[in-house]
């Protein structure tokens, strides 16, 4: 009777690794084997906000403690080279290919979870995602998303743009993150770039306010064209209207408690 086959090492004793027969790594190069991927010593924290009360709610008299509850928005602070597998490869390249031009383009690069995220300085994105689409060392052909995060309590970079790229050539996946002050919301549009920028730029328009130099039509594409304000803003108005049921009258939930 055949001998039953070994599990690969770094693997479960009841899973199998994918591997392409081809080139005999797995199918998806982003997911490498854990012990190719070398966790960084730095694990400083970054502490973005504190939230009281359960879910921003505060001062509502209750006795169930929810109402004191307080809770810090903690993000993982900078890593520190080595990063391991391939991650060290794009990180050397694109800081070749910037630092040529510009030394301060990378902020910070944080390693997390198993993926790679660059800090971007804002001026430069448009020429940070033209190498990482051109270069043949890096090839990030597809941009798969882009959108906003708003911390209001990040003083001086309130608004985040988060853009996730897609190496199609060398099976890879990065994300780029960019941030920008309330008083001046500019970041440089890469639809030049990656056509299919345009919707996502114009979502992210639309629900946080950021606005995107260089594109070709920023206009709203969820809300109506005179809708005030950004709805997915921390610091946006919880609004509704009222609702009747069975005769009866429920107030819109701006009304109904103090959120605030």
């Amino acid at each position: 009777m055949a001998d039953k086959k070994k599990p690969e090492e770094g693997f479960p004793a009841d899973k199998e690794s994918t591997v392409d027969s081809t080139s005999g790594t797995t199918q998806d190069a982003s997911h490498e084997v854990r012990q190719e991927l070398v966790p960084s010593d730095a694990r400083e924290l970054e502490v973005v906000d504190v939230r009281e009360g359960m879910f921003g709610v505060r001062g509502t008299g209750d006795t169930s403690g929810y109402g004191g509850l307080t809770r810090p928005v903690i993000m993982p602070g900078a890593s520190k080279p080595p990063f391991g597998g391939w991650f060290d490869e794009v990180h050397d390249r694109l800081q070749t290919l910037t630092d040529a031009h510009d030394d301060s383009v990378i902020e910070k690069v944080v390693v997390d979870r198993g993926e790679i995220t660059f800090f971007i300085r804002r001026h430069a994105i448009l020429d940070v995602v033209t190498h990482l689409r051109n270069d043949a060392a890096l090839r990030f052909e597809f941009c798969s998303s882009i959108s906003g995060v708003h911390f209001p309590a990040e003083t001086g970079r309130e608004l985040h743009v988060v853009y996730h790229l897609l190496s199609m050539t060398h099976r890879r996946r990065i994300r780029l993150e960019v941030t920008c002050p309330d008083h001046d919301p500019h970041v440089p549009s890469v639809v030049s770039i990656y056509p299919t920028a345009d919707w996502h730029e114009r979502e992210t328009w639309d629900m946080f306010g950021i606005q995107f130099d260089g594109h070709p039509a920023l206009t709203r594409i969820l809300m109506p064209d005179d809708w005030p304000g950004h709805p997915q803003r921390k610091d946006y108005p919880l609004g509704g209207i009222p609702v009747e049921y069975k005769g009866g009258t429920i107030p819109p939930p701006d009304e109904r408690r103090v959120y605030s």
